[in-house]
């Protein structure tokens, strides 16, 4: 299935000459994967039919929004306690800036919290409640229940024919069940309802799993020529830039995304992960891992305590490295005791660093069985293959590659798979494609992959 172009650049001719204005003359085409359920809801939907949802935009961005979500948190407080029949209104913009709080301090606590003042605006009001419905459907996602953000998108939309971010929960969650013609068609009707920061993100994501980088460069730039909403918006999307840019081994370029980023936001802490890794790939692991855990102290995602303790045990930094990945497991237990399913980030982390088992690769068939994405996939046959189940692992590697996704660590699992099941001349294809598409494809396995290289090129 492909988008369908003239649909596409009639929606951007709306925007008032987007594409001229960037000078990106092509129709951006297929693919699909997730970004941040939240992104999908950034801003202000036009006036239509069912409701008026400006809380929505105001409140659900895909940059984290710092102090001001706080001040808005404690605005909506002060006004539920004076009642009225608006309540329902309130209730679901509350939901709403708690998930934008959960963004803003990866803190997953405020997911109970957004799951109870949504559940009381739906009490009052179920019938056309869809910013309630868009709030519980973006919980739902956040908590990796894509099934249940599924419905709640489709709830929401048949509410609201006209509003876009249904569109955006809907297609998240169908790129995550594995369902990608489908979820296809949910990002094609996002951007032809509204082309925003959302949706473009959304198409450079599609055109990246897909295997068109270039596309996804150019939708990307799109997004960063209309991420006008607030100075973290713009930093988000040249962060968004300078990984895609980053992931194709294009270091110089991606460089110069994260400064602009940093430079739009400077306390917005994804621009200075980038730069870290700008760092490490140029032969400063120790300066990186530092920044990174700079970053981890204020922020702390599990991605980014994962990288920063890679980098400490790049440099040599063993204890260091220890510290950040005792952080990680105590993040998920966090995660998992707000509701969160973590199944495939538990395994993948394990099989990683030295912890395969056969209660890793049943967490790994859990998280499979929920989320059949392509990255599922990666993730189960490299858990089987750190068990030996070497052919099993080479099922779900070749699924993994289905959509000809240019992801390196997809074709390092590809190829060491192949290489235990003597196929050499696989897993040299393989380990040649991974450092082709980005040398530094993994702080751990890029190494390897190079060494692995050259014992397969000494002996025939």
């Amino acid at each position: 299935m492909q988008w369908n172009p003239i649909g596409i650049v009639e929606a951007m001719r709306r925007t008032g000459g987007i594409l001229a204005a960037l000078g990106l003359g092509a129709a951006l085409v297929v693919g699909v994967a997730i970004l941040a359920p939240l992104a999908s809801l950034r801003s202000d939907p036009p006036a239509t039919p069912g409701g008026n949802s400006s809380a929505v935009g105001a409140l659900l961005s895909p940059a984290p929004g710092g102090g001001r979500l706080s001040d808005r948190v404690g605005a909506l407080q002060s006004r539920l306690k004076e009642g009225g029949s608006e309540s329902w209104r309130l209730y679901a913009s509350l939901g709403l800036a708690y998930l934008g709080e959960a963004r803003a301090s990866a803190d997953p606590s405020f997911y109970v919290k957004a799951a109870g003042v949504l559940r009381r605006s739906l009490a009052l009001n179920r019938s056309d409640n869809y910013e309630a419905m868009l709030g519980m459907g973006a919980l739902a996602s956040a908590r990796h229940d894509f099934r249940g953000g599924l419905a709640w998108g489709r709830r929401a939309k048949e509410v609201n024919p006209h509003n876009s971010y249904a569109r955006g929960l809907i297609g998240d969650a169908l790129f995550e069940l594995g369902r990608y013609p489908d979820g296809m068609a949910a990002y094609q009707n996002m951007v032809d309802l509204r082309p925003d920061l959302a949706s473009y993100a959304r198409i450079a994501y599609a055109r990246e799993l897909t295997g068109d980088v270039r596309g996804a460069v150019d939708a990307m730039g799109l997004a960063t020529g209309v991420a006008s909403g607030s100075p973290e918006d713009g930093a988000w999307a040249y962060y968004q830039l300078g990984e895609l840019l980053f992931g194709s081994g294009r270091v110089g370029a991606a460089e110069r995304a994260y400064r602009h980023g940093a430079a739009l936001a400077p306390d917005y802490p994804l621009p200075p992960v980038g730069l870290a890794k700008i760092d490490a790939a140029r032969g400063h692991p120790r300066a990186a891992a530092r920044q990174v855990a700079d970053v981890v102290t204020g922020y702390p995602a599990p991605e980014f305590a994962i990288l920063a303790g890679d980098l400490f045990a790049l440099a040599g930094e063993r204890r260091k490295a220890r510290a950040q990945y005792d952080l990680v497991r105590a993040t998920q237990r966090l995660l998992r005791a707000n509701g969160v399913e973590t199944d495939l980030e538990v395994a993948l982390f394990n099989s990683d660093h030295g912890l395969a088992s056969e209660w890793v690769v049943m967490n790994a068939r859990s998280g499979y069985a929920k989320r059949p994405s392509v990255q599922a996939s990666d993730a189960l046959a490299w858990t089987l293959y750190t068990v030996g189940r070497y052919r099993e692992a080479r099922r779900y590697s070749h699924e993994a590659l289905r959509l000809g996704t240019r992801n390196g660590l997809f074709h390092f699992h590809a190829g060491m798979i192949a290489l235990r099941l003597g196929d050499r001349a696989g897993a040299r294809a393989h380990l040649l494609k991974a450092l082709s598409i980005n040398p530094h494809f993994s702080w751990i396995y890029a190494p390897e992959a190079r060494r692995t290289l050259q014992r397969l090129t000494a002996r025939p």
